[in-house]
């Protein structure tokens, strides 16, 4: 894969689940499994997030046994330049789109609440997605992609097969009546052509070059098709 090819990395700034007085913010592993598999094949990766500076990771991603921690997650933690980028992160509106080859949008509840409020990144994916770029998302990264439009302005995920957490899953996390909408329903009545593993069990689904996971267990196989599509997309 070429080494000019560059990607881009999108997380949540919001560290707040609703009124409940907990913490949230990105899910440490469903950002830092595919930054590894991108970093790994070459790309140049960055980082930003919808308000720029540290972005907040969700307590419950990051267990406080080392030990139980993924190995993606343990190396990002021990590399000093991955860490730099997660505390510095670029402000989404302050990003060109059109230097990336693919943006990628980890979950955590965090996202639910300022992905979808943000036109800087709803622009950024439609651009990105028109001008022939791949767009990735897991759990709830999706949430960014209901805001983005196509140069038409019909939603992006009008018509194309999708996954995100699904509404039984945030049923059974009890957290239905805490985030602001449920997300597979709101990508369904944008004409996306949902698909769903059982509760908690890893799917992704590609669509060409839009490539989107069910949850945290989905990451890996979100990862492979994400390297899949770039692969594609560099042989043309």
């Amino acid at each position: 894969m070429s080494s000019d090819m560059k990607a881009l990395i999108v997380v949540t700034s919001h560290d707040q689940l609703g009124n409940t007085g907990r913490k949230t913010g990105f899910y440490f592993d469903e950002m830092a499994h595919p930054y590894w598999a991108l970093v790994d094949v070459g790309l140049a990766v960055d980082i930003a997030s919808i308000q720029g500076g540290a972005a907040p990771h969700d307590p419950g991603s990051l267990a406080d046994d080392p030990g139980k921690r993924p190995p993606a997650v343990t190396r990002f933690l021990t590399a000093p330049a991955a860490m730099a980028k997660i505390r510095n992160t670029l402000p989404i509106a302050d990003v060109d789109p059109d230097r990336y080859a693919v943006m990628f949008l980890p979950g955590g509840h965090g996202t639910m609440w300022d992905f979808p409020q943000s036109e800087a990144l709803a622009e950024a994916i439609g651009r990105a997605y028109e001008r022939g770029a791949v767009i990735g998302a897991v759990c709830h990264g999706p949430a960014g992609l209901v805001g983005a439009r196509r140069a038409d302005g019909r939603p992006l995920v009008e018509g194309l097969r999708i996954n995100s957490f699904t509404d039984a899953e945030e049923l059974a996390v009890g957290l239905a009546e805490t985030v602001p909408f449920l997300l597979e329903s709101r990508l369904r009545e944008l004409g996306a052509k949902f698909e769903s593993a059982p509760n908690f069990q890893p799917k992704v689904v590609r669509d060409g070059r839009l490539v989107t996971g069910q949850n945290p267990a989905s990451v890996p196989l979100v990862a492979r098709e994400l390297l899949s599509a770039l692969e594609e997309l560099r042989q043309r």
